[in-house]
């Protein structure tokens, strides 16, 4: 079977992670998030992807190639030009398709490799013209909610329905199988009060037009996550660490005490006096120690440095330093990143209330007790820097020694405290 997946959007509101990388490319346990889904689906079965590409493409395209030698399956890309909504991003997919069946889901999501085995199974077993995933969630108005008879087949799919109307809470998790009949419910398609082509829209068009039949299968009890906040690439991170298999590739010196589960990858060292709690994935040429102390569900990517640090369930990516007295917990630290000497990230409030965070300019409930920053890539800290929990700090930015930190940071610039203790804010001078 083929598979169609979405991978075009610019992720604005995982912002600064995204800045310099497509959401689907986003490292996680040593892999870019689109692989551990390229992977998943081969286990299903599937033996030739379409990814239609957008934003940052080229990070895509070089990464994969065709596929073939860099992960064992076909990779064939389309260039989205225009962006009308999701059914006519699915369009692009009409020539490659022809007259198979597909499966289709949204390049930002984190699955189970059960539910594509799942959902492929399904759509076999019983004459459908589609299978769609279902998630329950609490709150409806929010969501496309599905409704399903008492068969499980699909009735009315409604965008973000008012509470009163009580039409459940099943809503769209992202991952289809579809005949081709699908391209012709998206040619009927009328453009949304949005002014987009919707998906369900043209879903709703294939049964009541078309007399299609879709099945819902609803995801339970399997990790499903769509990756839109970053806070939710901590939860993917914890899930992909809690299937980790251990490895040591690299070298770890006396003296080193290890439990739980590690990889340690090439040319990477370990020295002495560090602790380690797994499970933990340390990527390639990488140093940490020595007295460092890396807790669990902790990502470091190739090329990094941890001195004497404290590190606890967070996302380092490559070429980052945090060498010094440094404590950095629930946190996103982007490539390219140095911490300086005394630099601490708080994760939790006093008063023991979940932690907000701005989205697109909209603060944002977490949901989650302890999150601490996510810093951009190329950014840098001066010595002894505070930074207050869920907070972020843009791309290219440098924050001067001994200053706070308690409102976002945007892109290049330069925050510091002078000597009467009152912050300074600048845009940093074109290079």
């Amino acid at each position: 079977m083929k598979a169609v997946i979405l991978a075009a959007g610019k992720g604005k509101r995982l912002r600064p992670i995204t800045a310099t990388k497509p959401k689907p490319m986003i490292p996680l346990v040593g892999k870019p998030l689109l692989e551990h889904t390229i992977l998943g689906l081969k286990k299903a079965g599937i033996d030739h992807v379409l990814i239609i590409t957008g934003y940052k493409e080229e990070a895509i395209k070089d990464y994969f190639k065709d596929g073939i030698d860099t992960i064992g399956v076909k990779i064939s890309y389309i260039t989205q030009t225009e962006h009308l909504g999701t059914a006519h991003a699915t369009n692009y997919a009409k020539d490659f398709v022809k007259n198979d069946n597909f499966l289709l889901m949204y390049g930002d999501i984190l699955v189970d490799e059960q539910v594509f085995k799942d959902v492929i199974e399904l759509f076999n077993i019983h004459d459908l013209d589609g299978v769609i995933s279902l998630m329950t969630v609490e709150n409806p108005q929010e969501y496309g909610i599905i409704t399903l008879d008492s068969q499980s087949n699909v009735k009315n799919i409604t965008e973000k329905p008012d509470p009163s109307l009580n039409l459940g809470n099943l809503a769209n998790a992202g991952i289809f199988i579809f005949k081709s009949n699908i391209f012709e419910a998206i040619e009927k398609t009328q453009k949304s009060i949005r002014g987009e082509l919707e998906f369900t829209d043209s879903m709703q068009i294939l049964i009541n037009d078309l007399n299609g039949k879709i099945k819902g299968y609803i995801i339970n009890n399997l990790f499903w996550s769509d990756i839109g906040l970053p806070w939710q690439l901590l939860d993917a991170n914890k899930f992909l660490l809690d299937q980790l298999k251990p490895s040591i590739e690299g070298k770890i010196e006396k003296n080193v005490s290890i439990s739980g589960t590690i990889h340690l990858g090439k040319s990477s060292i370990i020295r002495a006096g560090t602790t380690i709690i797994g499970p933990c994935y340390i990527g390639e040429n990488t140093l940490v120690g020595p007295n460092a102390f890396i807790r669990p569900y902790s990502f470091i990517n190739d090329d990094c440095h941890v001195g004497m640090s404290e590190i606890k369930n967070s996302i380092v990516l490559s070429d980052t330093a945090i060498p010094h007295f440094n404590y950095v917990g629930d946190s996103i630290i982007c490539e390219n990143v140095n911490l300086g000497a005394g630099t601490k990230v708080s994760n939790l409030r006093f008063d023991n209330k979940s932690i907000k965070m701005s989205i697109n300019g909209k603060l944002v409930d977490s949901k989650r007790r302890k999150l601490g920053v996510v810093i951009g890539a190329n950014s840098q800290t001066g010595i002894n820097v505070s930074i207050m929990c869920g907070k972020k700090i843009g791309e290219n930015s440098v924050i001067g020694a001994h200053t706070f930190i308690n409102e976002d940071v945007p892109r290049d610039s330069l925050f510091y405290q002078d000597s009467n203790g009152k912050l300074i804010k600048k845009v940093k001078p074109s290079q």
